[in-house]
């Protein structure tokens, strides 16, 4: 058992932070590599790349969204208590690499995945802006943390509840202007999200950086269930990834991939919170346990 040492609710109780005793990964892991976690026998394997480690305390942090079966079985997991399987570091790292300036915007629980990434190119030399951004204020997490890792921090809300009320793009499309010698974008959140934002760069000619999430099973290249298009060659995001080139990345493709179990994923969902089941064809019953 990979026991959780600390943990926290965030985000309305919508977004958990675990600290998971994982020595030998702790010791491995680089920014922008993942695990896949499984809650119990019967359990589905979910990739969640790391927010943070502490190699000396042999811990790593996850943080996820709630958004379903798997998720909210997640949640149920206290203090003490653990996952049965954490397997990792996979994916390829991050290049932390001395270009000048670089932006990093992240929305939603891309934040998490953003941080250490973020800490990582100042720790490499560079001047970093941030951009992080939410609906709303109680949704935006780790603030402090991406303060503490940038030079400058911009936030947004969609409410504007907090910081800027608008999107994250209003921020990056802000700073490129007032900042012709940007190198790099990095950009991780949403899907919809990573898109403008690339579409945004691709205009000032800066070089982006996504982290993609599609659905993935076994995380080391065996299956091909995360295959994603980029630069019109299609690649595996657990071994080719899962960082690649904004500009070259279909979207509408990746958005595809995703949408393709969610009603199957809801009816999940709905009975593991007790929800009455109805099939397609209108007959109340249930799912397989």
């Amino acid at each position: 058992m990979f026991e959780i040492v600390e943990r926290q609710e965030m985000a309305q109780g919508t977004v958990i932070s675990n600290w998971i005793k994982a020595p030998k990964i702790a010791q491995k892991s680089k920014p922008g590599q993942f695990v896949i976690l499984r809650a119990n026998e019967t359990g589905e394997r979910i990739p969640l790349t790391m927010a943070d480690t502490n190699p000396g305390k042999g811990l790593i942090n996850i943080i996820y969204a709630v958004v379903g079966k798997s998720t909210a079985l997640f949640k149920t997991l206290q203090v003490g208590q653990g996952y049965l399987d954490v397997i990792g570091p996979l994916g390829r790292p991050t290049h932390l690499d001395k270009v000048g300036k670089v932006i990093c915007v992240g929305g939603g629980t891309g934040v998490a995945v953003l941080h250490p990434i973020t800490r990582g190119l100042k720790q490499a030399g560079n001047y970093v802006f941030s951009v992080i951004g939410a609906r709303t204020k109680d949704l935006l997490i780790l603030e402090d943390k991406m303060q503490a890792a940038s030079d400058e921090l911009m936030v947004c809300t969609d409410d504007g509840t907090y910081g800027h009320k608008g999107f994250v793009t209003d921020k990056l499309k802000e700073t490129l202007e007032k900042h012709k010698d940007i190198a790099l974008a990095v950009c991780i959140g949403p899907v919809p999200m990573m898109k403008f934002c690339c579409k945004m760069t691709k205009e000032y000619g800066v070089k982006t950086m996504v982290s993609l999430n599609p659905i993935m099973v076994d995380g080391t290249g065996m299956c091909g269930c995360c295959r994603v298009r980029v630069g019109g060659e299609m690649k595996f995001a657990c071994v080719d990834g899962p960082e690649f080139d904004g500009h070259a990345t279909d979207f509408e493709e990746l958005t595809l991939r995703l949408r393709a179990y969610c009603a199957e994923e809801k009816l999940s969902y709905d009975q593991f919170l007790g929800m009455p089941i109805t099939c397609s064809c209108g007959t109340p019953g249930s799912l397989p346990k």
